[in-house]
This record gives structure tokens, C-alpha cells and sequence, in this order.
């Protein structure tokens, strides 16, 4: 059996400059996991947003867990918050923004794994 809690994960600023905990990645972990993509919990302080960037072949799914903002992908943007789940596909520009008093808090599922050259800033 293999858990994970979220407090005890390391914080590091990704390239696109959210706060991110990675909780499952087959690609980097020590234990041995049957799984196509990684999953990650992932923050922005109020009124800050991510840098503009793309996945070359990976697509995202963003489920948010606290706060609201405004998800940006390519030339759509909509006003997100707890419960929303957001689909991003392959090559999508992409961005999302925090709003209101509270930190944007998601969860981020990517498929195949995320790996450091996976993406690009725009």
C-alpha cells in the first residue's frame, strides 16, 4: 500500500510558476508504479497567475480544490472554482489566474507523465 500525504511532499516552483507538490509520478518515484501520468496538487497565492505554456503531447486535467480564478486555453477563458474540473488538451496555450482572498488550490492529472521537457513557456 502506498500513501502519500499531501504535508509531508516537498513544494517546488514550476516552470510556469505554481507551487507544486508532486504526489505520484511513475517517472520519478522510487516506488514502482503501474500508471500512464502523474498526478500533482498545485497552488497560486491571490492575484497571482501562471505563466502562458503548453504541453507538446500531454494532455491536463485540473480539478480545483479551493479558491477561484480564470482558466485561460488558447482563446477561451472561464471563471473557475471549487468542484470544476478543466480539461486541457495537447498543444493548448494555456494559463490559469487566482481571484478573491483565498490561494487557487488544484489538483493536476497529466497524461502520459509529466517530465521536465514536456513543456514549454509560451
Amino acid at each position: 500500500m502506498l500513501i502519500r500525504r499531501l504535508n509531508g511532499l516537498k513544494t517546488i516552483k514550476a516552470l510556469d510558476n505554481t507551487r507544486v507538490r508532486e504526489i505520484l509520478n511513475p517517472l520519478h518515484d522510487s516506488h514502482s508504479l503501474s500508471l500512464g501520468y502523474s498526478l500533482a496538487h498545485a497552488a497560486l497565492k491571490p492575484n497571482q497567475r501562471s505563466l502562458q505554456h503548453r504541453f507538446h503531447e500531454a494532455s491536463e486535467v485540473y480539478y480545483v480544490l479551493g479558491g477561484r480564478g480564470m482558466m485561460h486555453i488558447d482563446d477561451e477563458v472561464v471563471e473557475v472554482s471549487i468542484g470544476d474540473t478543466i480539461y486541457i488538451p495537447p498543444m493548448s496555450v494555456q494559463w490559469i489566474e487566482s481571484m478573491g482572498p483565498d490561494d487557487l488550490e488544484f489538483l493536476c492529472v497529466v497524461d502520459p507523465a509529466w517530465k521536465p521537457d514536456a513543456e514549454e513557456l509560451v
